[in-house]
């Protein structure tokens, strides 16, 4: 079954494929409103307790077979509509999501709860937490600095051995054990606090903690507070004019630039470009919608260099690495084959940004 469904989206276009999505998702949307209401009314009915479950929340786990995350957003949700019913109709037609109605929930009210729910429509999850932070303000977190215990550490690596224990035969090597995988990195927290105040949380190296420990000292003079969000907001801004200087040779008398051996753009093009993009992904799809990603950003032509393209501001653009492949594939194939095309000039098409 699942495979004649495959084989049978396959002979979709990308035009009727799209149709079929978004229907499928408006239905999508129209069950999530019928589910939460459903909850809302067996709620009041106190359905779960006749069926032997302690809480509404055990019932949609055992009896609905429902995700803890599923039960607990569903349950909060259907008892914030039972209070104000026009968010089944905005989760109906997808104008809010489970999360949002979460979020803003402690915060709505017979008086402001229409224009609350208007203010997040089709607001992500960090914009709604900034909307929440603005509505009750949170004091900002104070700075704090601790040891954190690696978590390869063992605490059974770190026992005596009893000496009563009797030594039977030779020593015997112990059995080899594969390598531990190496830890995922762990991405750094940033919460909203009140408008335009942010809680950062990361967890840094010592020798890390040796530089921010002697930045300090440095900045004694000017900063005698030691303050450290002030420390990297100086840290942040230096960091950022090194990097500008580096990227795209912005000096006080930048020199004529006639790009670099993979045929970069110049670096007066690059600067213009950069301000000009704002430093993200400029690409627009066929609905109107930049992209606007900040990481892995590439010099991209627009006409590309093996077909005469120019390296001028008009035609140079920005691209996250994704986007900036996918137009070079749509010029010359999903191999791209520029050594079979034109050697030099099709691989300087598309220049990446230098690190």
């Amino acid at each position: 079954m699942k495979n004649e469904m495959l084989a049978s989206l396959g002979r979709l276009s990308d035009v009727d494929l799209v149709r079929s999505l978004k229907t499928l998702i408006g239905h999508e949307r129209d069950a999530t409103a019928q589910v939460v209401a459903h909850l809302a009314e067996l709620d009041t009915r106190e359905v779960h307790l006749r069926e032997g479950f302690g809480s509404l929340y055990l019932y949609c786990r055992a009896a609905l077979g429902l995700s803890e995350w599923e039960s607990y957003n569903r349950i909060e949700v259907a008892r914030t509509a039972r209070r104000f019913p026009v968010i089944l109709d905005l989760l109906a037609d997808g104008s809010v999501h489970l999360t949002a109605v979460k979020l803003l929930a402690p915060h709505l009210s017979p008086d402001n709860h229409r224009d609350l729910l208007a203010s997040i429509r089709g607001k992500t999850k960090i914009q709604i937490q900034e909307i929440v932070a603005g509505l009750a303000p949170k004091p900002d977190a104070p700075t704090s600095i601790r040891r954190v215990t690696p978590a390869s550490l063992s605490p059974v690596a770190l026992l005596p051995v009893s000496p009563l224990l009797p030594i039977a035969g030779p020593r015997e090597s112990p059995p080899e054990t594969p390598a531990p995988a190496p830890p995922s990195p762990v991405h750094a927290t940033v919460a909203p606090l009140s408008p335009d105040r942010y809680k950062l949380q990361v967890t840094i190296g010592g020798e890390t903690l040796e530089k921010l420990r002697c930045a300090q000292d440095m900045l004694g003079h000017s900063l005698p507070s030691g303050d450290e969000a002030s420390v990297l907001d100086r840290a942040l801004t230096t960091l950022l004019v090194d990097l500008a200087r580096k990227k795209f040779a912005n000096t006080s008398k930048p020199r004529p630039s006639r790009g670099t051996k993979r045929g970069d753009p110049p670096a007066a093009i690059q600067r213009a470009v950069w301000v000009r993009d704002l430093g993200r992904c400029a690409f627009v799809g066929t609905g109107g919608h930049r992209c606007n990603e900040r990481r892995f950003i590439e010099f991209h032509h627009l006409a590309p260099k093996a077909l005469g393209g120019e390296a001028s501001v008009d035609n140079i653009g920005l691209r996250c690495r994704r986007h900036n492949d996918y137009e070079g594939r749509l010029w010359f194939g999903k191999r791209r084959r520029s050594r079979e095309l034109v050697p030099e000039q099709v691989r300087s098409s598309v220049t990446p940004m230098s690190p």
